[in-house]
């Protein structure tokens, strides 16, 4: 298997000339290796010797050691470099004048999931914006999609629901790498940084991560596999219900479930075209932290069988719609607060338009409620043809 080689490694290859001499940051977390798994700042610390003067982490934390959401980080001190650790998931997201002091141009080396939810891109947005409004430079160490680069799935945000969970108007599974984003996030919608992106070599859109030859460390600590990965794109639509997501197993997000459902009840409603691609194999599981925590649950594991045609936001909505008109004095909403808003629901929030839970507590066919955002989805992939860089 030939290994992809990701931005950091082609930028340590042959580092730019612009960079000799700059003072260097580095937006990472513990997913931020080499194929050997070496830490870029390790990395960089080498073969730049003294010129990586400032760290930044995004949520979870620098160590990705942080459970869920609003669980914030402090600033730290790296104990292998002696580095300013600063955290963009505490008192600010947004990073500060003291914190672009120290440096010239922010290296970005972050692994993306392709869900829009995923708050790494908001947390790059923000350090776009600053750095047009400090005077200092972006560049993206480009990393493969994990979910691929070639679908895209659900209803486009609307902007009357941007939060930290989406703040721009994307679908749910995006279809591209962070450093495509980046350029969408700068050109489309107008932040207008100088950036640049370092583009891997060796990954085509249709890779998947098994494809890639690349190891796989946990962005964060409910994504442990790339099998978590793709599912994940609908299954995080359970964070805004009482409904367990996985979280407090060993298998978040591939399971599911709560105490009160019947699974053998709910597969029979599910139409058999959603579930192509996958198995619903019927589970119990206790979660040892998080909602239900010490309570056995009843529910699914999601077995992935063929990723080209399994659609885990469409699957997810369909269970969702089953178990809210199954079980209307059992299934709640999470209220607020969620990612720091604190009025608005979760799930509006996480579907990216109220409209969308609308349509499923109205019992709208999920055909229907597909069809309603192909126009939109249509849209977007002309859009987005533009920040392509692999084709």
């Amino acid at each position: 298997m030939t290994v992809v080689k990701t931005g950091l490694e082609v930028f340590l290859d042959h580092p730019p000339p612009s960079v000799k001499g700059r003072r260097l940051g580095l937006l990472c977390n513990p997913a931020s290796v080499d194929q050997h798994l070496v830490h870029a700042r390790r990395r960089l610390c080498r073969e730049l010797p003294g010129q990586l003067k400032a760290i930044y982490a995004p949520q979870h934390g620098f160590y990705a050691e942080k459970q869920d959401n609003m669980i914030e980080s402090a600033d730290r001190e790296d104990p292998v470099t002696g580095l300013p650790v600063f955290s963009l998931y505490g008192a600010t997201r947004i990073p500060t004048q003291a914190m672009m002091d120290p440096i010239d141009l922010m290296l970005v080396d972050l692994q993306d999931v392709g869900t829009r939810v995923y708050t790494f891109v908001s947390t790059l947005s923000h350090c776009m914006e600053a750095a047009r409004q400090y005077g200092k430079r972006v560049m993206v160490l480009d990393r493969p999609n994990p979910i691929g680069g070639h679908r895209v799935e659900g209803n486009l945000l609307h902007r009357d629901w941007a939060s930290f969970v989406g703040r721009y108007p994307i679908p749910m599974r995006h279809g591209l790498t962070i450093g495509e984003l980046a350029r969408l996030i700068n050109t489309h919608f107008g932040v207008a940084c100088d950036l640049e992106v370092i583009p891997m070599h060796g990954w085509n859109r249709d890779m998947d991560f098994s494809q890639t030859g690349l190891p796989w460390v946990a962005p964060s600590p409910n994504l442990p596999t790339p099998t978590s990965a793709m599912v994940y794109p609908g299954q995080v639509i359970w964070e805004g219900t009482n409904i367990s997501e996985g979280r407090g197993t060993t298998q978040p997000f591939e399971l599911f479930g709560a105490p009160f459902l019947d699974p053998e009840g709910l597969i029979d409603a599910i139409d058999p075209v959603l579930t192509r691609g996958v198995v619903l194999r019927p589970v119990e599981f206790e979660p040892t932290a998080n909602k239900w925590a010490g309570h056995p649950c009843r529910g699914f594991q999601i077995h992935v069988t063929d990723a080209a045609v399994y659609s885990p936001y469409a699957l997810s909505l369909a269970l969702y719609q089953t178990i809210y008109q199954n079980y209307p004095d059992r299934f709640a909403y999470q209220k607020p607060p969620y990612e720091y808003e604190f009025e608005r629901l979760p799930m509006d929030l996480i579907l990216g338009d109220r409209r969308i839970r609308a349509q499923v507590e109205a019992g709208t066919p999920l055909a229907v409620i597909i069809s309603d955002w192909q126009t939109q989805l249509s849209a977007y992939r002309s859009v987005i043809e533009a920040v392509y860089i692999y084709r």
